[in-house]
């Protein structure tokens, strides 16, 4: 679903923009980026919380000292923001949503390398975001997530997932069983490597690499992708994300590992992992300058002919 806001930050003296910035480690060619994006937000006088470990490199590794309000932790922000940077890649922008989860704050991904599906704002276009994001001319995307349940309370607080969860093999080079019900409806049992369990959002990560189709963020669906299957017959299938999803595996090993995009924990042959969409949505900010299928084009290079 994409939600259309209008704000008119510039021209309410009385309103100050806050923005939250978590951000991993990037090269030398992207610190005067990096010195822009902090230099427009304090000439217009953006209050800026720094992620503190981030807050630390560029002052260390970069010799950049932000003007900042304040600083936040890995116990998450304190401070209500209007928005949430991430700087970095996509791996970047999963950690980003761990620390506002169910707050409402929309994210913006400000990619400091390759061009990147969630990340997509590119250094060249980060002064436009900026003077967009400023006057007010963006959009809202909200973004579904898997949440996944278990009798042992795999992953605390925090088990959800905005890309996909995958069962995995450990300790063995010999496929699994994965077992798979749809609303306890039996569906298959998978021999494969593993298993993956995304969104759409999550359509071109890891489940595009298993052979999974690419799908629109706005669908209402769980993509189910198998990895090197056994029978080749058994391909990815698309499901409605209302559906309950309950999985168990087996192997020769007792042994299986469960991830959460980039988290990941080991659980046992005993442990049922019941999969359903998370009862909210994630905010990513859209402006005129980015769009989904534009991405693919870039990101995959769709209709590109070197004869040309």
């Amino acid at each position: 679903m994409k939600v259309d806001f209008l704000y008119i930050w510039a021209h309410q003296s009385d309103i100050i923009m806050k923005i939250a910035i978590y951000g991993r480690e990037f090269n030398i060619e992207f610190s005067k980026y990096m010195e822009e994006l902090l230099k427009k937000l304090n000439e217009n006088k953006v209050e800026i919380f720094l992620y503190n470990e981030f807050y630390n490199y560029l002052l260390t590794t970069h010799q950049i000292k932000p003007k900042i309000s304040g600083l936040f932790n890995k116990n998450g922000l304190h401070e209500k923001v209007n928005f949430m940077f991430s700087i970095g890649g996509d791996g970047s922008f999963l950690e980003t949503i761990t620390y506002i989860a169910k707050t409402n704050i929309p994210v913006i991904g400000i990619n400091s390398g390759r061009l990147g599906f969630l990340a997509n704002i590119s250094k060249e276009q980060i002064s436009d975001a900026i003077d967009s994001l400023l006057a007010g001319k963006y959009s809202y995307e909200q973004r579904s997530l898997i949440e996944l349940k278990t009798s042992s309370q795999m992953f605390g607080e925090f088990n959800y997932a905005l890309n996909e969860f995958t069962i995995l093999r450990k300790d063995t080079l010999s496929m699994i069983t994965i077992h798979a019900y749809i609303n306890n409806e039996y569906l298959n049992s998978y021999w494969a490597d593993g298993l993956i369990i995304s969104t759409p959002t999550g359509s071109t990560a890891y489940s595009l690499s298993a052979g999974g189709p690419i799908v629109h963020p706005e669908s209402k669906n769980f993509i189910i992708s198998p990895i090197t299957p056994h029978n080749l017959s058994v391909r990815p299938l698309i499901v409605p994300d209302s559906c309950s999803i309950r999985l168990k595996a087996e192997g020769r090993c007792s042994n299986f590992m469960a991830s959460l995009d980039h988290r990941s924990e080991i659980f046992d042959s005993s442990v049922e992992l019941l999969i359903n969409k998370a009862n909210f949505y994630i905010n990513i900010v859209k402006f005129p300058s980015t769009d989904f299928f534009n991405t693919l084009r870039n990101k995959l290079f769709w209709g590109v002919d070197k004869r040309n």
